[in-house]
């Protein structure tokens, strides 16, 4: 009796042990989620009332605020319309960027194999005793070594000013 005791308390101990760290994103909490509430800019009087636009139900406050926009203005640029052309100051960067050919739906054909990789993965994976990491578990093979990715930069000729000195 004792023995099989052992085997149930020392796997619920273990597992009590885990760290899950920042992948798990559930919430345990009755509360308020506090990722689901946006800050907005300070109201303005308008110069003008009657230059007001037309409230339009479903549609942008004047007082929302972006992160996108934010983002793009912090690292110095603007966001303009996203099916606007490309300006010309930006082109030499989109001819860079497109010189080996550009496929069109990638983000869609990114996420079918994602979904077919992570559904092939997860096979036999829910019978677990102890909390795993899927996402590292799934990915495990496809992550890179940082420290040997860096040399391997620095054996090629690569400056990288930005990493710790060499071993």
């Amino acid at each position: 009796m004792r023995i099989f005791a052992l085997l149930f308390v020392m796997p619920v101990l273990v597992a009590g042990c885990a760290n899950v760290g920042l992948r798990d994103l559930r919430s345990n909490s009755k509360g308020p989620d506090e990722f689901g509430i946006q800050p907005v800019a300070s109201l303005q009087s308008p110069a003008s009332f009657s230059e007001l636009p037309a409230p339009t139900p479903g549609g942008a406050n004047r007082a929302d605020r972006s992160a996108l926009a934010e983002g793009a203005e912090a690292f110095g640029g603007r966001l303009g319309d996203p099916n606007a052309a490309v300006p010309a100051s930006d082109g030499a960067l989109v001819r860079h960027a497109s010189r080996l050919g550009v496929t069109q739906n990638i983000r869609e054909t990114l996420a079918e194999s994602d979904a077919k990789f992570r559904s092939r993965k997860v096979r036999f994976t829910q019978f677990r005793i102890v909390p795993v990491d899927r996402y590292n578990q799934a990915y495990r093979k496809e992550a890179l070594n940082p420290r040997a990715e860096q040399n391997r930069w620095r054996n090629a000729g690569a400056r990288t000013p930005s990493a710790p000195p060499a071993d």
